[in-house]
C-alpha cells in the first residue's frame, strides 16, 4: 500500500531503555457541508459519549493500543492508510482547521477562513508565534509547501484528489495563504482537517521535512518504531494550553483482539480501540472499565479490483451484492452495534445520505440471475481476510460463504496475516476485506476512496456517468443539487460499483478509568484520532 520510511532518529533496539521506562517488543504485545466560516456546523454526526469528568488534568503518564498500524507505516503525511498512523500524525503535528467533538469546524493553525462569492478562492489567516518541535517559528510557506508535497507527481498520496482543484496557492505575508481552485468549493475548509494535511516545515528548497516528525502538535516524538509501538512526551512550547495533557504517551499497535483486550485488563494499557464485541458485557461488568462508542461514517467493505476478471463484469458483481444477507451481518458480527450498508459509503451520518433508495435485498435467485447473464451456472471467487481489516473480518468472510452458496458461489476464504496485511493484501489481492472510517463530507469521500487514479481507490473503480457527477458535485454550492447529484451517484454505486458494503459500524472503545475524556467525536475512532491531546490521565 506505501513504502514504509523510517527515520534513523527514531530507531531504537526493541528492549532498550529511554525515559519512558520498560520499552515493548513485538513478542511482550502478541502476549499481553457546506462551510463558509470558522463555527459553520458539520451536518450529520451523531451526537456521541459524555465522559465522566470534564475538567482535564496534566502530568500522567497515557498508554494506548490500537487494532491498526504495520512496519510498513510512516510519517509521510500523504501516506497514512491506517487509523493508527492518523493518531500518531495528529499528536505530532496540527491541520489548518479541526473538526471539534460537536461536529462543528473548528480553528487549528489557521483562526479564521473566508471564500470569494463562488468560494472559488478560500484565504486563511495563519495563528502567529506557532513553533515546531525544533523551534522553526510556522510562517505560510511552509504550509504551502506543505500541501504542494501531495502536488507532487512522484507521489501516490492519499489526498492527491482532493488537492487536483488547487490551481495556485499564494502568500500575503507571513501568516496569510490564498488557495485558488479550478472551480468552487463550500467544503475546502472542511477538507482541511485530513491528517494527510498536517503542517511540517519547509526545507526552503520548495519541499517538507517530515522525516523528524518535527510538527506543531502538542507532543514530541521520541521513539518511533513502525507496527510496535511511538513513544511521545508533551511540548512544553504548545502553541494550546488547553490541549496535550499527559506528559508522556505511548501507542502501542496489538493487532490481535484477545491480546488487546488483555493489556486493557492487566493495565498494560488505558485505552483500545476496535473492541471485540463478544466482549463487550464481560468488560462492561468490570469494575473500573468503561466501554463507548459512538456513530459515525465508519464502514466495513469488500472491495473487489473491477478490472480484473470475474469483478470486472457488472452482473458478477451484482450476484456478489444479492448474495450477502446483511442483516444476519448486523446481528452476527456487529451484535447490533451499527446499522445496514447499501454498497456506497455514505451512511446516516452525512448531510446528503440518500435515505429514501431502495436497499439491495438477500436474494439468492437473483444472485444466480446475474451470473447467468455473466455466463457461468456457478463461479467460485477468492476473499482475503484477516483481523487487521476490522474486527471479526475473518468470521465476516465466513458468514458471507456461508451466504453465497445457494446462489451457487462458493467463496473460498483465505486467512491473510495482520502484519503487512495493508501493503500485501489492499490494492492487491483482487477481493479483500476493509474498513473506511470514511471523511466529513461527501465529496472528501468520493475522492479518496473512488475517484479514477485516487490512491486508494480500492475497486479500481471509473465510471464515466459516477465521475461527471462527482465533479459536479464538488463544485455545486446549491444544497438542494448537490443533494440530488449525490443521491444519483449513492445509485450508480449500489447498482455497478466494486464495492460490498454490508455495514456501518459503531466505533467502539474501552477504557480504564485511569484516563477521563470530555465529550467523544464521531469523526473517526479514538476520539477522531485527536486522544492524544483531548484526553487526560486522572
Amino acid at each position: 500500500m506505501s513504502n514504509s520510511t523510517k527515520s534513523p532518529a527514531f530507531g531504537t533496539t526493541p528492549g532498550a531503555e529511554t525515559g519512558f521506562g520498560r520499552q515493548f517488543t513485538r513478542r511482550d504485545l502478541l502476549g499481553s457541508s457546506a462551510v463558509l466560516g470558522a463555527t459553520a456546523a458539520l451536518a450529520g454526526l451523531l451526537p456521541s459519549a459524555k465522559a465522566r469528568a470534564a475538567t482535564p488534568k496534566k502530568g500522567g503518564h497515557m498508554k494506548l493500543a490500537s487494532a491498526h498500524g504495520a512496519t510498513t507505516d510512516t510519517l509521510n503525511p500523504g501516506l497514512l492508510p491506517n487509523g493508527y498512523q492518523w493518531m500518531v500524525q495528529f499528536a505530532i503535528a496540527n491541520t489548518l482547521t479541526e473538526t471539534l467533538a460537536d461536529g462543528s469546524l473548528g480553528p487549528s493553525l489557521a483562526t479564521e477562513w473566508s471564500a470569494n462569492a463562488d468560494a472559488s478562492v478560500w484565504t486563511f489567516e495563519l495563528r502567529k508565534g506557532v513553533e515546531f518541535h525544533n523551534g522553526k517559528t510556522m510562517e505560510a510557506q511552509d504550509v504551502i509547501d506543505s500541501f504542494n508535497h501531495h502536488r507532487a507527481e512522484d507521489l501516490a498520496s492519499f489526498v492527491k484528489p482532493l488537492v487536483d482543484q488547487i490551481t495556485d496557492i499564494k502568500t500575503d505575508g507571513k501568516h496569510r495563504v490564498i488557495f485558488h481552485l479550478s472551480g468552487g468549493n463550500a467544503d475546502f475548509p472542511v477538507t482541511t482537517t485530513s491528517a494527510g494535511f498536517t503542517i511540517f516545515p519547509s526545507d526552503g528548497n520548495g519541499h517538507i521535512n517530515w522525516q523528524d516528525g518535527n510538527g506543531t502538535g502538542g507532543y514530541k516524538l521520541k521513539r518511533y518504531d513502525p507496527g510496535v509501538v511511538a513513544e511521545l512526551e508533551r511540548n512544553p512550547n504548545y502553541w494550546n494550553p488547553d490541549r496535550a495533557h499527559a506528559d508522556q504517551i505511548t501507542m502501542l499497535v496489538i493487532a490481535d483482539p484477545s491480546a488487546r483486550v488483555n493489556a486493557l485488563m492487566t493495565g498494560v494499557v488505558h485505552a483500545i480501540d476496535s473492541v471485540e464485541l463478544k466482549v463487550l458485557d464481560r468488560l462492561a461488568k468490570t469494575p473500573g472499565i468503561n466501554v463507548e462508542e459512538t456513530s459515525g461514517s465508519l464502514h466495513y467493505t469488500f472491495p473487489m479490483l473491477t478490472k480484473t476478471a470475474p469483478f470486472d463484469d457488472v452482473h458478477v458483481r451484482q450476484a456478489l451484492k444479492h448474495a450477502i444477507n446483511r442483516e444476519e451481518m448486523l446481528s452476527k458480527i456487529l451484535q447490533g452495534h451499527g446499522s445496514i450498508g447499501n454498497d456506497n459509503p455514505i451512511g446516516p451520518s452525512y448531510r446528503y445520505f440518500a435515505d429514501d433508495i431502495d436497499r439491495l435485498p438477500y436474494d439468492p435467485d437473483k444472485a444466480r440471475w446475474h451470473l447467468k447473464q455473466a455466463g457461468h451456472d456457478s463461479i467460485a471467487v477468492k476473499l482475503s481476510a484477516a483481523d487487521a481489516a476490522f474486527s471479526g473480518a475473518v468470521d465476516a468472510a465466513v458468514l458471507y460463504k456461508e451466504h453465497a452458496r445457494p446462489a451457487g458461489i462458493d467463496i473460498q476464504v483465505v486467512r491473510e496475516p495482520n502484519d503487512g496485511y495493508w501493503s500485501n493484501v489492499w490494492l492487491k489481492k483482487p477481493w479483500c476485506a476493509c474498513y473506511w472510517g470514511g471523511y466529513t463530507t461527501e465529496s472528501e469521500m468520493f475522492l479518496t476512496g473512488y475517484a479514477p487514479g485516487a490512491a486508494w481507490n480500492d475497486t479500481q473503480w471509473d465510471d464515466e456517468e459516477f465521475n461527471k457527477l462527482m465533479a459536479a458535485g464538488r463544485t455545486e454550492t446549491n444544497p438542494e443539487i448537490r443533494r440530488e447529484i449525490y443521491r444519483d451517484m449513492q445509485i450508480i454505486l449500489r447498482d455497478r460499483g466494486g464495492a460490498v458494503v454490508p455495514c456501518f459500524a459503531n466505533d467502539v472503545l474501552a477504557r480504564s478509568d485511569a484516563v477521563q475524556h470530555d465529550e467523544l467525536a464521531a469523526d473517526g475512532a479514538m476520539d477522531g484520532r485527536r486522544i492524544a491531546e483531548r484526553w487526560w490521565v486522572a
